[in-house]
């Protein structure tokens, strides 16, 4: 089965109302993120960002992840830099699906299972886990690799992921192993 990592959000300024407990939750679970991203790497398995595009429309990554290395979270984002081959999305709304070339590039990539981190867990990474599973993916969550900005929605978010919407969650470590599908 075909994985691909997916890192939802995580280049961002942190200036808008839930921004100071996201940065939190962020800087809280880093080594998580900096884990699975590692551990992608390390196994081959291709990684893809999807990232709101923060009014920037004109497909220059860079100035994106500028703005986020000049930022509050600079410390956090540092690790987690597109490398060579990485693909980038920018997305509209809170599923990296909705309105995004993101079907395009998994089909190119193969993909049959997303791996998904980055932030936030009740926000972009559930509405993305749940239009995956709607286009047919199998979907793990990578849960201690996502920020929040409210642990009891966080804990709702994932109720919701597993019992209804059938996601599987993961611990950084697994990702690059291949799993049963969810």
């Amino acid at each position: 089965m075909r994985d691909v990592l997916l890192i939802v959000d995580v280049f961002q300024d942190f200036a808008h109302d839930d921004g100071a407990a996201l940065l939190r939750s962020l800087r809280q679970r880093r080594h998580s993120i900096d884990a699975a991203v590692s551990k992608a790497r390390e196994s081959g398995t291709p990684l893809v960002y999807a990232n709101d595009h923060a009014g920037i429309w004109d497909s220059d990554v860079s100035r994106i992840v500028d703005r986020a290395l000049g930022g509050p979270g600079s410390d956090v984002v540092a690790s987690l830099l597109p490398e060579e081959g990485d693909r980038f999305v920018l997305k509209p709304r809170y599923s990296a699906f909705d309105h995004t070339p993101l079907d395009l590039i998994l089909e190119e990539l193969g993909c049959e299972r997303i791996l998904i981190a980055g932030a936030s867990t009740e926000g972009c990474v559930a509405q993305t886990a749940i239009a995956a599973r709607e286009r047919g993916y199998h979907v793990s969550v990578v849960a201690h690799g996502c920020a929040t900005t409210d642990q009891a929605l966080e804990q709702t978010a994932l109720r919701y992921l597993v019992d209804v919407a059938g996601v599987r969650l993961l611990e950084p470590t697994e990702v690059g192993r291949s799993a049963a599908p969810a």
